[in-house]
């Protein structure tokens, strides 16, 4: 990577948080009030669906076809995801790499999520690091359409490669590659040439 680099662009589920279980948490509430069969772990293209897309996408895949569908976003929308907080945990080493970065480069935040993202930055004591916070309730095209990430550009006013996108799924991937902005994978066994396993190894890069 260059020293070019002018802004890191991080995922926030996956990255930032592990958050499997507040997700898993928050489909299963959902699912439950309208009578639908529990979410099965093992289902790994639901787990991945239901981790990685807009909370929009996920219900039009848990209940397709179903008439039911302005009544069940109304009662996604009213669930308070904060109660779910004490089930997502921030991964190691995150803040202290966001501490190494502060002031060398821009932090921003382009995730799939709509809403909660300030409240949840602000509980685990991140809201001071990021800049932007590109979520899916301010673009018209969530990830994996490259828009969220040409915003957060437009915001630094920067060029593709003058950014690093973070993310770990292949929302992520395409995304980054339709914005022509550089992916690093986090963790996972996505395919591209840019890996970290651990938020430190970052710093390498930079």
């Amino acid at each position: 990577m260059s020293q070019n680099i002018k802004a890191v662009i991080y995922d926030c589920d996956g990255v930032l948080f592990d958050s499997f279980e507040a997700n898993y948490a928050f489909y299963h509430l959902i699912l439950e009030r309208f009578d639908k069969p529990a979410l099965d772990r093992a289902d790994l293209d639901t787990m991945r669906i239901l981790h990685t897309h807009c909370n929009k996408d996920v219900l039009e895949y848990l209940f397709a076809g179903d008439s039911r569908m302005d009544e069940v976003r109304a009662f996604s929308a009213g669930i308070d995801y904060r109660k779910l907080f004490p089930l997502m945990v921030m991964e190691q080493g995150l803040r202290e790499t966001l501490d190494a970065l502060k002031g060398r480069v821009e932090l921003a935040i382009c995730t799939n999520r709509a809403s909660s993202m300030d409240i949840l930055l602000a509980s685990f004591g991140l809201d001071g690091y990021f800049s932007c916070v590109m979520t899916a309730g301010r673009v018209q095209n969530p990830k994996p359409h490259p828009e969220p990430l040409f915003k957060v550009l437009e915001h630094y006013g920067l060029a593709p490669h003058e950014a690093l996108f973070v993310g770990d799924s292949d929302v992520d991937r395409r995304a980054a590659e339709g914005a022509g902005v550089p992916f690093v994978a986090y963790r996972g066994d996505l395919d591209c040439a840019t890996k970290i396993v651990r938020h430190q190894d970052l710093l390498l890069l930079l």
